[in-house]
């Protein structure tokens, strides 16, 4: 599993010029799974996302957490996080999970973090979406497991 985390002053998502998610302060994630992950591997992602301190406190130090800022999270799927570029010069998507089981696990984790968070919006699972966002600091994590 790979998520790329951007702390975001407000991030949306367009499916067809509508969009279909958006959010104010918080992370905009894109979230990929490897073909051997592990549906126990989905929890330990969620208490990272949820209580990684990125956010800054009143000394202007990364010391809060999305949860201590009450943030807001929008995931977007993206299989292309798995790519393999080490040969060649056209990605491999041989590492990305199937597309079906991958759905199963995205929506999987994003009820997991609704369990968290107040406001969790999402993109559309196989769709092609736009992202718009502004990334605050610039703040960027890629979190593998």
């Amino acid at each position: 599993m790979r998520a790329v985390i951007q702390r975001v002053k407000e991030a949306k998502v367009e499916v067809d010029q509508k969009i279909v998610g958006q959010i104010n302060q918080g992370i905009l994630v894109l979230f990929g799974c490897h073909k051997d992950d592990i549906d126990n591997q989905i929890d330990y992602l969620v208490d990272k996302i949820v209580n990684m301190r990125i956010f800054s406190d009143e000394d202007d130090k990364m010391n809060l957490s999305i949860k201590d800022i009450s943030g807001d999270i929008l995931v977007v799927s993206q299989f292309t996080l798995l790519a393999d570029t080490k040969k060649g010069r056209r990605p491999s998507f041989i590492n990305s999970m199937e597309p079906k089981k991958a759905n199963e696990f995205y929506e999987k984790f994003i009820s997991k973090l609704k369990e968290n968070i107040k406001k969790v919006q999402t993109g559309i699972f196989g769709a092609k979406m736009q992202i718009f966002l502004i990334n605050d600091g610039p703040v960027t994590f890629i979190l593998d497991l």
